[in-house]
């Protein structure tokens, strides 16, 4: 292992390597804060009563899933610019990574509606609730909580597909690593750190994840539940184990 693994050159690369880490986390940080947000939103349209709407954002979920994310940066930044669309590498990846991942959590977010039972939307429209408010009030809270672990999952897949971002000069952690290895030759040693840096960051993710699911199946440690009540507002009560 001595003549493979070289110590003094991973203490010299370290640096440059938390340097690229970084990034990677910035960029998991950013997009993931935008695929949250997005991807509700293109749930809703999704499930939208008007048809060109409706239409328009199923052909966007289709076609980014049909698609690889590797495909879909390169065309960001490599492609784009032969039609006056340019970005800078760091914004194309945002951009490619956000429109890939806010495709995946919109059905993850409509599956997590569609879960909520009928009664509660009727429970809602029986008080003269308007649908929005009927959505944002009662459905979304329970909605969110069921997909919590889903959404969980697709945030530590954000944070290793990161990674792709080096096919566009994106100085993340694998660009880093790539780099380095290129000046010393020494790709054992470099890619060994990577990996380690790479796990040490995702493993606990994994273990917050997996402690989400099991908050979520125990109702959050009361076995709690949303209801509409009679004045239109909504309370959590405490279900009988």
């Amino acid at each position: 292992m001595s003549s493979l693994f070289d110590p003094d050159l991973a203490r010299t690369a370290f640096p440059v390597l938390l340097r690229g880490l970084l990034v990677t986390v910035e960029l998991t940080v950013i997009c993931g804060v935008l695929s949250l947000a997005f991807g509700l939103l293109v749930a809703l349209a999704r499930m939208s009563p008007f048809g060109p709407l409706r239409w328009i954002v199923s052909g966007y979920v289709q076609l980014v899933r049909a698609t690889p994310l590797l495909i879909q940066l390169i065309y960001i930044y490599y492609a784009l610019p032969f039609v006056g669309i340019r970005f800078s590498p760091f914004v194309s990846a945002v951009l490619g990574l956000t429109l890939n991942v806010s495709a995946y959590l919109a059905e993850v977010y409509r599956s997590g509606i569609e879960a909520v039972p009928r009664g509660q939307h009727d429970a809602a429209a029986a008080l003269g609730m308007r649908p929005s408010v009927a959505m944002v009030r009662v459905i979304l809270p329970q909605a969110i909580r069921i997909v919590i672990p889903a959404l969980g999952n697709y945030m530590v897949s954000l944070f290793k597909d990161t990674s792709l971002a080096a096919v566009i000069t994106v100085q993340e952690m694998l660009f880093a690593g790539q780099i380095v290895s290129a000046e010393t030759y020494d790709y054992f040693t470099i890619y060994t750190m990577v990996f380690i840096l790479y796990f040490a960051v995702g493993y606990p993710a994994i273990r917050l994840v997996i402690l989400l699911e099991k908050r979520v199946k125990a109702g959050y440690s009361g076995r709690k539940k949303l209801i509409v009540t009679p004045t239109g507002g909504v309370e959590t009560v405490e279900l009988i184990k």
